[in-house]
């Protein structure tokens, strides 16, 4: 006579909370059984599982899947992860207009993410018309709160005079912030200014902190910036990178 298993979803509310923070197979068993049993959080986890294949073998297609069940339940990430499969073509056809169909939806449930994705559809005009200004707009609005990237790219319109008057003050205020916060680009363009004002120690500090974080791409931009310094100390910082 098979032995009678438990259902995870009655385990009290501690005991829960240590399998999630557990081995990632007993994570995954439990968020599959909540999201089975139609929880809208716990099938946009469970899905993020697949996306990444931890605790579970990965599958782009079945992810996909549960981010949609998500996503009709009204799960803002559920909704911005559906985005991001389209947008990257995980588990289904690259489509930058389903993509940025998604990402408003999240955006305006009130997603930090999704502002942030959707303000970068609107700024590229990848799947929308490109309007400028309302990615601006976007991209305020998870700065409000806290988004450090959004925070990275309102810097960034106000350095370049994008939509709004140049703000050099504004731009260094908006960088240091979304460096504070962990943003590999807030960091290299905070320490870009800290650079020019001849502030060099505190310069490379910063370039470290992005070097760490940066994906490999931008970390080549950072390197071809810091090949064409005048100043050695930073061509040096550039060598790093690149070592």
């Amino acid at each position: 006579m098979a032995e009678h298993q438990p259902d995870p979803l009655a385990l009290p509310a501690e005991e829960m909370k240590a399998v999630l923070a557990g081995t990632p197979e007993r994570a995954a068993a439990l968020l599959r059984a909540g999201a089975e049993a139609g929880l809208a959080e716990a099938q946009a986890a469970y899905g993020q599982l697949l996306l990444d294949g931890r605790g579970v073998r990965q599958d782009a297609r079945a992810a996909l899947d549960w981010f949609r069940k998500a996503a009709r339940s009204g799960h803002r990430m559920g909704m911005n992860m559906v985005g991001r499969c389209y947008e990257k073509g995980w588990g289904v056809a690259e489509d930058r207009v389903a993509a940025a169909h998604w990402y408003k939806a999240a955006a305006e449930a009130g997603l930090d993410w999704g502002m942030y994705n959707y303000g970068s559809a609107l700024g590229l005009g990848a799947g929308v018309a490109k309007d400028e200004a309302t990615a601006l707009d976007w991209f305020r609005r998870a700065a409000a709160l806290g988004h450090a990237k959004s925070i990275n790219f309102v810097g960034t319109f106000l350095e370049e005079g994008r939509v709004v008057p140049r703000d050099m003050a504004g731009a260094a205020l908006c960088y240091r912030q979304a460096a504070e916060r962990g943003d590999f680009r807030g960091a290299f363009n905070h320490a870009r200014l800290l650079a020019e004002a001849g502030r060099l120690d505190e310069a490379l500090v910063w370039i470290g902190r992005a070097g760490e974080g940066a994906t490999p791409h931008y970390r080549g931009v950072m390197r071809r910036y810091l090949d064409a310094s005048p100043v050695a100390v930073l061509r040096r910082a550039g060598a790093v990178l690149a070592g």
